[in-house]
């Protein structure tokens, strides 16, 4: 059912029904979640919000963009109180057309000329329009309209201008025979006599909505016993905010401090609800191409590096210095570029030392008796995500984590085919066998793991992995799982990277395998970090 339809089923309602104003979006908002069917775009409200008089001081157009805003934010109806239509005839049909273009689902337009005044400011001196002018007004508008349940809703200030009963009936009848579906009729008062008697003459001629400002005392049970269709709370929303943004500004500038208002003001979160902030975190998820999939890092950093000697006797490996930047920095730096931003580091010795802002840290205060996989079941407990894991005495290109990242697989490690360079040396090689050994010809061919560890024959030896793995957030929770079964058998402290790959393959998971040539290094001992472009 359109806007407009469920105003025009408001409208026509056996029941007397209730309008709210609303003044910008976020009323326009507050108004729906109170309960109302309908929303009063109000001509005084909305100019005072602009700080703004009510004498047409804010153009059309201005009015229009805050209408628009409003109806784009609430499922209810919108009944923009126009005034006299911004000015004649031509004016009306334009109004008309742009209210319908933007689901605006009725206008309301008075028979006083342009500019109008506020009708509690000296409203017995204000001219009145002529009937014909004003009924020229109410044609052009229904000619103008392209939804037959937008409805034109005329207000007569007879009672406002000091006119009386006579001329109200004959203004509405007139009105009416020109195709307004409502009349509007309004008094000053502080007693509703005037509008109770136009409704007693007027009968059921047409339905007539009514503003009780000034003659609130009356009871409800009177209007509905008189059979008026709706009334309109028509400025109380903008009036309580005024005395309260008063308030908490008087005492802000009193006190110089929150102390004393906290309890008087919404929350924070209130506000982010009614912008619909949980929204557009959804949204995000499906729409923003770095938002698709959190992807996280752990960089495990927690040994000594006793092999490097007096250089890590009083600080870890991953703060050796390359090229005057500390290993681990060198590693942030390059996650950080491909747009992980949410890295754990697992610390070990000298764990104060290692302090670079905004990251997570996980300590393992046994790094002096466990491995490396005691360092990765610490510190992805609290991850949930894609994760890439990575040694914290590596360094490497961009390109190798940004290629890892979009192999497809639970589980992909990068491997350099160049194993021999570590190998001839008789240095701990992390050696793995593959389906496939390396060759340029290997571009379409998925590559997995066969076996990990340091004593495959050397025949077998497919390439050396150079201590990054991606896991997808299933494989992460594969894992967990396979830890956590070491853990309970107390054989975690002593597992390697290789044993977990080993046990991954034993388990019936595939593992796949990346190869690059080069861009990457390992500091092991002095000569790495001399190669690295380190200083001893």
């Amino acid at each position: 059912m359109t806007k407009a339809k469920k105003f025009r089923e408001l409208l026509n309602s056996p029941k007397l029904e209730f309008i709210c104003e609303a003044h910008n979006a976020l009323s326009a908002k507050i108004v729906e979640e109170a309960g109302f069917k309908a929303i009063w775009g109000s001509g005084l409200t909305i100019s005072a919000s602009m700080g703004l008089r009510d004498n047409n001081e804010a153009s059309w157009t201005q009015v229009l963009e805050r209408v628009e805003l409003m109806a784009d934010v609430a499922s209810i109806p919108l009944l923009l109180d126009a005034d006299t239509g911004y000015g004649d005839f031509n004016n009306v049909r334009r109004l008309v057309k742009k209210l319908q273009q933007r689901d605006v689902a009725a206008v309301c337009i008075e028979d006083k000329v342009f500019p109008k005044k506020s009708s509690f400011i000296s409203g017995e001196k204000q001219p009145m329009a002529s009937i014909e002018e004003f009924v020229g007004k109410i044609k052009a508008a229904k000619d103008a309209q392209t939804d037959t349940d937008f409805c034109i809703i005329a207000r007569t200030e007879s009672f406002i201008t000091g006119w009386g009963l006579g001329e109200a009936i004959r203004r509405a009848d007139a009105y009416h025979r020109a195709g307004a579906d409502a009349i509007l009729i309004h008094s000053k008062l502080a007693r509703p006599d005037e509008v109770l008697a136009f409704k007693k003459e007027w009968g059921d001629r047409s339905p007539v909505i009514i503003i009780p400002t000034t003659y609130f005392t009356t009871p409800t049970a009177v209007f509905r016993e008189a059979g008026f269709s709706a009334i309109i709370w028509a400025n109380m929303l903008l009036r309580s905010a005024i005395k309260a943004i008063q308030e908490t500004a008087g005492a802000l500038y009193k006190d110089e401090s929150l102390l004393n208002i906290t309890d008087r003001i919404a929350p924070l979160h209130e506000i982010f609800r009614l912008q619909g902030a949980d929204e557009r975190e959804m949204l995000e998820k499906l729409y923003l191409p770095g938002n698709i999939e959190k992807i996280s890092a752990v960089i495990l950093a927690a040994s000594q590096g006793k092999e490097l000697g007096i250089l890590t006797k009083e600080k870890p490996k991953a703060l050796l210095e390359v090229a005057g930047k500390p290993l681990l920095s060198r590693q942030v730096d390059t996650l950080n570029a491909i747009g992980i931003k949410d890295i754990t580091v697992v610390r070990g010795f000298q764990k104060e030392l290692i302090n670079i802002p905004n990251l997570h840290y996980v300590d393992n205060d046994l790094h002096a008796t466990t491995q490396e996989v005691f360092s990765l079941f610490k510190g992805i407990q609290s991850i949930e995500s894609k994760t890439l894991v990575t040694y914290g005495d590596v360094i490497y290109k961009q390109y190798i984590p940004t290629l890892l990242l979009e192999t497809e697989g639970d589980f992909v490690i990068v491997a350099d085919p160049d194993w021999k360079r570590n190998y001839s040396k008789g240095k701990y090689t992390d050696c793995i066998s593959c389906n496939y050994a390396y060759s340029k010809h290997l571009f379409e061919q998925e590559i997995y793991l066969k076996s990990a560890s340091g004593r495959i024959r050397e025949a077998e030896i497919c390439g050396e992995w150079i201590g990054l793995m991606k896991l997808s957030s299933d494989g992460l929770k594969v894992i967990k799982k396979i830890l956590a079964d070491f853990h309970e058998k107390g054989e975690l402290p002593q597992m390697r990277m290789t044993d977990l790959l080993s046990e991954l393959i034993n388990r019936g998971y595939k593992v796949r395998v990346v190869y690059v040539h080069g861009s990457w290094l390992d500091v092991d001992d002095i000569n790495d970090l001399i190669a690295a472009g380190g200083t001893t």
